[in-house]
């Protein structure tokens, strides 16, 4: 995987998880808010309208003033928003929380306002609760104690257990009860109050449970609002990468159709940009054996007519020839023609080989400058007439070795040099160099050369230039295309230029020294 794609996804992968992640919490601070708001007017709501409803709450419940910010007081002397008066006109109860708590209103009978200041409500209305309530048991008989409790559990909102009902608490709890005359405490998730009245007796306040941020209401819509981020993300990048994907489908039913020049657009930093330039490449590829095919196929055609009409014409002139001169020099004829039919199918089977794919080369290490020599006596010796000279200097020598495929790179040479022997006026001069990285090899002739307009045209399949190179000079126009495609899987080039010493063509042969060194997976 390319490290520039790699860092690309990590960011957005980082980007979508922060983004989820801060729309989680501004999403849980804002529920929360509105839950909490909620939850502690409905918490408190019993409490502040026991007091409200009191016909003296500050005679009655004197102690309030001391230990907690209790008043009551007219609803116009205490500077009031219009929305908590209109609440408050409502008969509601007003959580209003600050910095020291929260600040608990409600309105009363006369038009007076009864104000709460607490630090910690759920603790602090439990103690408040357990104390009205014994102050009110105190004050009862034992007779009407049952009756004051079911009103106070009524008034109060909390559940009252008397001594024998339920286990005694912890040994430090009592302590405190004994020390204080009450003690909070949370048992199983609950606040509990447990209350000594004034005869010894002990009464256990449970009031309902806390406020919980993490309620399974607040957790699913935190899953359900990270599972839409996540899905709308991953349906937006999966519309991308389809809208590659059809692209790429659009382009192969073009193809399919006969558009061989369709093309993807391999836009970079997208997902399939190597899916694209791979079918870009296969599809040139394509294009090029088509193109390759269509000219071989006319090519062939018309390059088997002649040997094929020559060999017919001799046939036929076999049978009205009336010596063993004359009928041997038919037979000679026909057997020049089934040669050249027999060279020119070798020719295109090896260029057909190396177009489609090529042959499987088995690059292994051997004397380039052995394999010049060689060619060059070989040479020599078909064409005595010319001076065929292979030059090699002392550090091609020491460097001779090199990975190739003997075979080809033999018939590559080999090519050239009959190729330049078949156009010299009488010299062939053969330049191997070789150094640390790459091997090159020259083959000049004094013949006419080629026009430098010309010079990659002779690489083409079938192509023959006009004038000083004809059909009259052999060859069938595959022999410099063979080389071209051998040094490509060679991994090199093969190109013509102009001879500076002989003056005619100079056809090079560059392809690296050594194979690369594949990467271990």
């Amino acid at each position: 995987m390319p490290l520039k794609f790699f860092l690309k996804l990590y960011a957005r992968l980082a980007g979508l998880t922060a983004l989820v992640t801060l729309l989680c919490i501004v999403l849980f601070i804002g529920v929360n808010s509105v839950r909490s708001q909620f939850w502690h007017e409905r918490f408190s709501e019993p409490l502040m309208r026991w007091l409200a409803h009191s016909p003296a709450p500050e005679q009655q419940y004197h102690w309030l003033f001391s230990q907690y910010d209790f008043s009551v007081t007219q609803a116009g002397r205490k500077p009031l928003s219009p929305v908590i008066r209109e609440r408050l006109g409502y008969g509601q109860v007003v959580a209003v929380e600050g910095r020291l708590g929260y600040r608990f209103l409600i309105a009363g009978f006369h038009g007076d306002a009864t104000q709460l200041r607490l630090s910690q409500p759920y603790r602090d209305i439990a103690i408040v609760s357990a104390q009205i309530l014994r102050q009110h048991l105190d004050s009862a008989s034992p007779e009407e104690r049952k009756r004051v409790v079911e009103r106070l559990t009524a008034g109060l909102g909390v559940d009252v257990k008397e001594h024998g009902q339920t286990a005694l608490p912890h040994d430090e709890i009592l302590e405190r009860v004994y020390n204080r005359g009450l003690a909070f405490y949370f048992d199983n998730g609950q606040g509990q109050v447990l209350v000594q009245l004034a005869d010894g007796e002990l009464v256990q306040v449970v009031l309902p449970a806390p406020f919980d941020p993490w309620a399974w209401p607040v957790v699913l819509l935190l899953l359900m609002v990270s599972g839409s981020v996540l899905a709308l993300s991953l349906v937006l990048a999966l519309r991308g990468l389809d809208r590659n994907l059809r692209k790429v489908e659009s382009v192969a039913v073009r193809i399919a159709r006969g558009e061989m020049g369709a093309r993807v657009e391999a836009n970079k930093g997208t997902t399939v940009s190597r899916l694209a330039v791979a079918f870009n490449g296969m599809a040139e590829h394509i294009q090029r054996l088509v193109n390759v095919q269509r000219e071989m196929i006319h090519a062939v055609s018309h390059e088997l007519r002649t040997p094929v009409a020559r060999i017919r014409f001799g046939v036929q002139m076999i049978e009205d020839c009336q010596g063993q001169e004359a009928l041997q020099k038919q037979l000679d004829g026909i057997d020049g023609d089934i040669q050249e039919l027999d060279e020119l199918i070798d020719e295109i089977l090896t260029y057909a080989r190396l177009e489609q794919g090529g042959p499987v080369f088995a690059l292994e290490e051997a004397s380039v400058t052995n394999i010049v020599r060689q060619v060059v006596s070989e040479q020599q010796r078909v064409r005595p007439a010319l001076s065929i000279e292979g030059e090699i200097d002392e550090t091609t020598e020491s460097l001779g070795l090199a990975d190739v495929e003997p075979r080809y790179i033999h018939r590559a040479i080999q090519n050239l040099v009959g190729n330049a022997g078949r156009y010299a006026s009488g010299r062939v001069l053969i330049r191997c160099q070789i150094d640390e990285d790459h091997c090159r090899v020259d083959v000049e002739d004094d013949g006419p050369g080629i026009p430098e307009d010309e010079w990659e045209k002779v690489f083409t399949a079938f192509s023959r230039l006009d004038d000083s190179r004809t059909r009259t000079s052999g060859g069938y126009g595959l022999g410099l295309s063979i080389v071209r495609r051998i040094l490509y899987w060679h991994n090199g080039q093969a190109f013509v230029s102009r001879s500076n010493d002989l003056g005619g063509a100079r056809f090079s042969l560059v392809w690296p020294r050594k194979k690369p060194i594949e990467p271990e997976l």
